[in-house]
């Protein structure tokens, strides 16, 4: 385990229960690296204000500085298998088309007809295309960019064709995601991801496949949707049916390099608040989580046994029995935890099995108070090597329901949906409050701070 500064170690140990790191060696748990790192930094304590979240001037500084200037992932690499295939992707008032060429290549290219600057295809959308025919007066361009054809081309003789190839956007890949940045002097991709990469070498996003993908619009700035998913402070009050299965007060909060953060969250492990102690058979019996399919064959704690090793077994024979995916080489921690890593800006990764989750908040438009969040869960590629289809978005409405979107769980649809009331709330909130800014924990909600302290350095322009 890494040692922390004495402030670090004072405000990281501060909590009455015991950390994510003492239980897990309380239980004699092997946990690899980086799992077994504790890197928290002490990063302030002052308000965060409440204008960032509120004020268009903000907003446009963020898509001056910082949006056309970072990495972002725009789609998976297996949304655009084959030649033509082709994802939109739309931040702010910026559309980025991301799109499969004929050489087997990735290209990213500004979404928008260099005649008079009608977008070549529909915002938010994905597809097939042989070429990029502009609806408007039929102008074509092949599928490396290049110009293919002008109507009336006699009309326009000082159109230089090598001058008018669309405009490219960098686009790099990693881990089967693909990202784009509108910034040509940008670090590589790699180099971005810092310790990221180190910390995901055993674990392989590549191989993996869209079992659900929901699109969410939300009534709120894409910050305070982000900050949501950041902390475990808010179990206690916004999802009290989770503290029967973990300790939110025991959560690991780690920041790893300018670009990466993290928590882990154990599974298993009841909440202090829940008022009553639990058998170990009883924390099984809710890591199930209400899955009436399991009535009929439950799962039961041996004489000694403890929940988490006995849902962990489970869980394995789940996978290698009905998903064909090997768990062998993973820890229990790997297959039951939640371990919840962010790049920034808006990039949420889960590496775990149990919980295989992808997140991504951005702006809808140019408006402060609107954003969509993307959630994808990313299920092991079966070790026959039979990728299956990955799944559409469906895009559903502030009032629309989680649990609506077909293969979503109802349990964890409800628990989104607990989110959800709650960031509406909040960003009304921040309208009519007579105080200025935001109080944060300054361990539990060091993520939030790291965001926005990060996100600062690029609207400074302080930002390499």
């Amino acid at each position: 385990m890494n040692e922390l500064s004495d402030i670090a170690r004072r405000y990281a140990t501060a909590s009455p229960e015991p950390s994510a790191q003492d239980i897990l060696r309380s239980l004699n748990e092997s946990v690899p690296p980086p799992l077994d790192q504790e890197t928290y930094e002490f990063l302030g304590n002052e308000d965060i204000p409440y204008e960032r979240y509120t004020s268009q001037a903000f907003f446009d500084l963020e898509m001056e500085r910082m949006w056309t200037k970072v990495w972002q992932w725009a789609c998976r690499e297996d949304h655009i298998p084959e030649p033509g295939d082709y994802v939109v992707y739309d931040i702010g008032r910026y559309s980025i088309v991301v799109m499969r060429n004929e050489a087997g290549g990735i290209k990213a290219f500004y979404n928008s007809c260099l005649h008079r600057g009608t977008k070549l295809c529909p915002s938010h959308t994905q597809g097939s295309k042989p070429d990029f025919t502009c609806i408007y007066h039929g102008w074509q361009w092949n599928l490396d960019g290049t110009l293919k054809n002008i109507p009336s081309a006699w009309d326009f003789t000082h159109v230089d064709p090598e001058a008018y190839k669309l405009p490219e956007v960098r686009a790099e890949t990693w881990g089967g995601f693909v990202f784009i940045n509108m910034d040509d002097d940008a670090p590589p991709l790699l180099e971005y991801l810092g310790i990221l990469t180190k910390d995901f070498a055993n674990w392989n996003m590549k191989d993996r496949y869209v079992t659900v993908h929901i699109q969410k619009e939300l009534p709120c700035n894409w910050k305070l949707a982000a900050e949501a998913f950041m902390e475990n402070y808010h179990t206690r009050v916004t999802h009290p049916q989770l503290l029967s299965g973990t300790s939110e007060p025991s959560t690991q909060y780690d920041i790893r390099d300018k670009h990466v953060d993290r928590f882990l969250s154990l599974s298993g492990i009841q909440s202090p608040h829940l008022g009553r102690t639990l058998t170990e058979q009883e924390k099984v019996d809710n890591m199930l989580m209400g899955d009436r399919s399991l009535v009929d064959n439950p799962v039961m704690v041996p004489e000694g046994g403890n929940a988490r090793r006995t849902m962990s077994n489970f869980l394995r024979d789940q996978f290698e029995n009905a998903l064909d995916v090997a768990t062998g080489h993973l820890s229990d921690s790997e297959i039951l935890d939640t371990i919840e890593y962010t790049l920034f800006p808006n990039m949420f990764l889960f590496p775990g099995l149990s919980m295989p989750m992808v997140y991504r908040f951005r702006p809808i438009g140019t408006s402060p108070d609107k954003s969509l969040f993307d959630l994808l869960f990313l299920r092991p590629v079966p070790r026959s090597g039979n990728r299956p289809e990955s799944a559409q978005p469906v895009r559903i409405p502030i009032e629309q329901s989680y649990t609506t979107v077909p293969g979503m769980d109802a349990f964890m649809g409800h628990v989104y949906d607990q989110d959800t009331w709650n960031l509406g709330m909040q960003q009304e909130g921040l309208t009519t409050s007579r105080k200025p800014g935001q109080t944060l924990a300054t361990y539990q909600e060091v993520r939030i701070r790291h965001l926005n302290q990060t996100l600062d350095s690029y609207v400074r322009g302080e930002a390499v």
